[in-house]
């Protein structure tokens, strides 16, 4: 069973970059062909695809966050990080990591979420 666990700072402030790392276990994520993702939710609001580092290092971002978005991983830890620079407020929201078996397939491992708060 694949698990996925994200940690980080709850509270950043304006201006900074979040970090969150991804701890992924009961699978590999060198393993062909899994993508691993970050997704966030803003509160009251719907689920956005930040974007993936794929099995052999590729990443693929959404367009609207790729200037402030940087996706890596420690494959010696099995874990996979996300980077979103220059935060403001609107960049609050609950961020999960998450898993596809291949591109453009269904998400089908989630982790439980964690919030990150950015205020002053």
């Amino acid at each position: 069973q694949v698990q996925l666990q994200e940690s980080g700072p709850g509270l950043v402030k304006p201006s900074q970059t979040l970090s969150l790392t991804c701890t992924v276990s009961g699978g590999s994520i060198t393993t062909s062909y899994y993508y691993w993702s970050w997704i966030r939710q803003p509160p009251g609001k719907g689920l956005e695809w930040m974007g993936a580092i794929a099995y052999e290092g590729s990443n693929y971002y959404s367009p609207s966050l790729k200037s402030r978005t940087s996706i890596s991983r420690d494959t010696s830890k099995n874990q996979f990080s996300l980077q979103l620079s220059s935060v403001t407020p609107e960049d609050t929201a609950v961020y999960y990591c998450a898993r596809t078996e291949d591109w453009g397939d269904p998400l089908d491992y989630w982790g439980k979420g964690t919030l990150v708060t950015v205020s002053s």
